[in-house]
């Protein structure tokens, strides 16, 4: 069996799909040892539980394995990976005599489902898609790479998951149609709004033009963290306290599956003891109760920003919010019954589908490894630091617009780089992508971490994380590329460079030496953008 494999890594689920050429369609595919099959609607799914257990004998049970063997709630056991990951955590959780990171886990996992999925196809020289969330920063794609390479994949391409997700529908997708993409996953919320363009020819598959879009950092992880607080609220306890250290790994798990069930019953009731003392944290939840808790947490009114940022955008390019055909769910969030409300209160009942939550994006980012094409935009602004004297700090100046189109044909922006000090021989720019959601983020914005005993904590961010977050040095480990000789002088336009985007999302720049006139740098790739 051959393909053209697709993978959706998730923070909850991780779906590979792989192209069926006979059906054109993505197919979910099925890898026995650490995947599941789950029933959606009346059909059954393949997905595995994005979980990496670290044992004692150096073992490491993935997906559905530590469900298996009943390790969920063990402190070995890592979960959100992909959340961690996407907000560069720094967490770290020492293991049997070493310490693991997100990164490393992500990275453990992700590639021993690469390899046996790799074994399975006979996969050769084919190319695989990974899909990407459309708020992702240079530094999760560059980790997705360096996870292709170690799983001995040396062709990919990156598709941003809402995106694959109006492929994933599939029946649903008519070309010539507008629709807006829904995407509520286990760490991040999607809204994206997309125009299906003409079929160029049979074969040339249905062609994705992204009109606007909008990302913020909440997701089914952030419920299980409100749950949780709201459990040892309700039984005035504290995270910090030892009977609750001891139990949060377990009371975790049961507030994730509060969640679930709440998705589909009226109430929910657990219970978790403390097997050194005997003593027993319960908690019950009612459908209204829950409610209530996402309306606490302003969920619905970020639901509603977040689709809004990307109807705007997308009325900016002539496309208004009568324009949408369908609004399409996927993420294991979208299956909340009010969430699910919400999107029918402000699109029309009949509009909004949902019956393919899990796998769309899988499905769809099959399509793409296919050679179905995307339309797309810049979705940051990218900015150059430089000194600014009068202020005596830094300060940015944008070189890159979010919504810039591309490739470009003409310059998108030209600049004089200028030597710093006397002598400088090595001269660079730092090129920094400033995203949005350091506006999004409360002044008190807390985050469910585990400390280095696996214990599970409430952590309030710093101003530094949260500007951290934001923004991204993407070309700190080569700042430096533009050669003076003889050297510079101290504030004195020494290049001229202009930079370019090209099809391949790359920001490239061309550099003239002023001293000699000479061409230094043509079309030289810099960074990528997202």
């Amino acid at each position: 069996m051959s393909g053209r494999l697709a993978v959706d890594f998730g923070t909850s689920n991780t779906v590979l799909a792989v192209w069926d050429e006979a059906r054109q369609e993505g197919i979910p595919l099925f890898i026995p040892e650490y995947c599941r099959r789950f029933q959606q609607g009346e059909e059954w799914i393949s997905v595995s539980p994005s979980l990496i257990h670290y044992a004692v004998d150096q073992r490491q049970w993935i997906g559905n394995q530590v469900l298996q063997n009943n390790l969920y709630h063990s402190p070995g056991t890592f979960r959100w990976m992909k959340r961690y990951i996407s907000s560069r955590s720094p967490i770290k959780i020492n293991l049997h005599g070493q310490e693991i990171t997100p990164f490393q886990a992500g990275r453990d996992f992700l590639s021993t489902l690469l390899v046996f999925a790799a074994q399975e196809l006979n996969l050769q020289d084919e190319e695989v898609a990974f899909s990407a969330p459309v708020e992702s920063y240079e530094h999760y794609e560059n980790w997705l790479a360096d996870v292709a390479q170690a799983a001995g994949i040396t062709r990919f391409r990156l598709i941003d998951e809402p995106s694959a997700a109006a492929l994933g529908y599939g029946a649903h997708i008519q070309p010539g149609n507008v629709y807006l993409i829904f995407d509520f996953g286990g760490g991040t919320l999607h809204a994206s709004v997309v125009l299906m363009d003409e079929e160029e020819d049979s074969n040339a598959g249905r062609r994705c033009r992204v009109l606007g879009k909008a990302g913020r950092s909440i997701g089914g992880t952030s419920i299980d963290q409100w749950l949780f607080e709201e459990v040892l609220k309700q039984n005035s306890l504290h995270d910090s306290d030892a009977e609750v250290r001891r139990i949060s790994n377990a009371l975790l798990v049961e507030c994730e599956r509060a969640k679930e069930i709440l998705s589909f019953e009226d109430t929910a009731s657990f219970s978790v003891m403390n097997p050194e003392t005997g003593a027993v944290l319960a908690a019950n939840f009612t459908r209204a109760d829950f409610e209530e808790l996402l309306d606490q947490h302003e969920l619905f009114t970020q639901i509603h920003q977040t689709i809004r940022s990307a109807l705007n955008e997308a009325r900016e390019r002539g496309y208004d919010e009568n324009a949408i055909h369908s609004a399409l769910m996927v993420g294991g969030g979208s299956q909340i019954p009010s969430v699910q409300r919400t999107l029918k209160q402000i699109f029309g009942r009949d509009k909004v589908l949902s019956n393919r939550p899990l796998d769309a994006v899988a499905r769809g980012a099959a399509a793409f490894a296919a050679g179905v094409d995307f339309y797309d935009h810049i979705q940051h602004n990218y900015a150059i630091r430089y000194i600014n004297p009068q202020k005596g700090d830094y300060d940015y100046y944008t070189i890159v617009e979010k919504g810039t189109p591309y490739p470009s044909s003409e310059p998108i922006a030209r600049l004089a780089v200028k030597a710093s000090y006397e002598g400088q021989k090595q001269l660079g720019i730092a090129i920094f992508e400033i995203g949005d959601q350091h506006a999004q983020q409360p002044e008190n914005a807390v985050e469910l971490v585990f400390d280095p005993g696996g214990a599970a904590r409430v952590v309030q961010l710093t101003p530094h994380e949260k500007e951290q977050r934001a923004m991204f040095w993407m070309n700190e480990n080569s700042p430096t590329f533009l050669n003076a000789e003889p050297p510079g002088r101290k504030g004195e336009p020494r290049f001229d460079v202009e930079f370019k985007i090209d099809a391949n999302k790359r920001l490239t720049l061309t550099a003239r030496d002023r001293m000699n006139g000479m061409l230094t740098h043509q079309d030289y790739p810099v960074v990528k953008l997202s």
